[in-house]
């Protein structure tokens, strides 16, 4: 199987348009044309998960976190990535990761321990500004249904927890069709006014592409007359974090021991207990301290996340319980999600999850 299939199943679900800036995820090593017999799926690449690839006929290591985070000047082998890369070079393993593209999205890396904690009411806790457009286009009356489902069907018109959203206005439209044109309505020449609905939708940037493509194949114009405009408004289920709400409120200590059941952590680092019931849950899986004013400010009574400093868990200020239960112990079902996303949309290809427990840290 060709790789960029592999990859479009990932894509289609987690956009690479989607990751933080800092970020280095999608294809790292390989070729998109390369072709795929079996993939690995980890956390982390490491010496050993190279190795157990070798060892099962995979030639795809498909990861969360990517094994190149900033530029390499040289290869020589003097450290873990130098040698990790050229060791999946001589073998001919391509490297993929899908991370903080995978992390900003509604389904992503929070919501599995979200399901875990049976947390209820999801949203997104950072919603992303600034990456919705707004569709207006003009088509005739015969054809508005037609058009209007096709770039529904090419993902416009979703707003939270609805889908087919769109407004429409009767106007009326003029053109004059010049000797090379092959109009759909009216005469070479003649001025031609036709009745006409404008359409009004929005959508997500990433899905530009595909969504002008629908538009322009259902139109029946030679010509189709459309505007693309850039919004402010929030996207609900693009953005960093989740919030949600337990069926029932539970006290500080058993909620905090159910977390280190489920994620197996080995300890949980955690601010005053405040001596009230958890309700509701804010989440963001790795180094999440970003959000604790966010959280606060969302009303959360507990925020789990990982690698909190020191003087950040004062900004908790009695207002909130911090939970830090671990970079790894916060992601690590994303294992569980990329292989479930790949085989939905590819059920017979071969992949298994790594067996190597890739977490760097380790407590006495």
């Amino acid at each position: 199987m060709k790789l960029k299939k592999i990859i479009s199943s990932i894509e289609s679900y987690a956009p690479l348009s989607l990751q933080e800036s800092y970020d280095n995820a999608g294809l790292i090593v390989g070729s998109a044309n390369a072709d795929i017999d079996k993939a690995l799926i980890c956390f982390d690449v490491t010496e050993e998960v190279i190795e157990e690839a070798i060892s099962i006929g995979a030639n795809l290591i498909i990861s969360h976190h990517p094994i190149i985070f900033g530029g390499i000047k040289k290869l020589n082998g003097k450290n873990y990535v130098e040698r990790i890369v050229i060791k999946a070079i001589k073998n001919d393993i391509a490297l993929y990761a899908a991370h903080t593209n995978l992390d900003n999205i509604i389904n992503g890396t929070n919501k599995i321990l979200a399901d875990k904690l049976g947390l209820k009411n999801i949203k997104t806790l950072n919603p992303q500004r600034g990456i919705l457009n707004k569709l207006v286009v003009y088509t005739p009356i015969s054809h508005k249904q037609q058009v209007q489902q096709a770039i529904f069907e090419a993902g416009a018109g979703h707003i939270g927890n609805y889908d087919s959203c769109s407004f429409e206005s009767d106007g009326l439209g003029s053109f004059r069709a010049n000797g090379q044109a092959n109009p759909f309505v009216g005469n070479i020449g003649e001025l031609h006014k036709e009745k006409e609905i404008r359409l009004e939708t929005i959508f997500p940037s990433h899905l530009k592409g595909q969504i002008i493509n629908a538009l322009l194949q259902a139109h029946p114009y030679e010509e189709v007359a459309y505007d693309i405009y850039k919004v402010e408004n929030n996207i609900s289920n693009i953005g960093a974090g989740i919030i949600g709400e337990l069926p029932e409120a539970t006290d500080e200590l058993p909620f905090l021991n159910s977390i280190k059941n489920i994620t197996k952590a080995q300890g949980i680092k955690y601010t005053n207990l405040l001596n009230k019931k958890i309700k509701k849950v804010a989440i963001c899986g790795g180094s999440g301290a970003f959000l604790i004013n966010t959280a606060k400010s969302a009303g959360a009574d507990v925020y789990i996340t990982g690698d909190i400093k020191y003087h950040e868990y004062f900004d908790a200020d009695n207002s909130i319980l911090l939970a830090d239960i671990g970079h790894y112990e916060s992601e690590q079902f994303t294992n569980t999600l990329l292989f479930s996303i790949i085989k939905e949309k590819i059920p017979t290809f071969a992949v298994q999850i790594s067996d190597i427990n890739t977490n760097p840290v380790n407590y006495l």
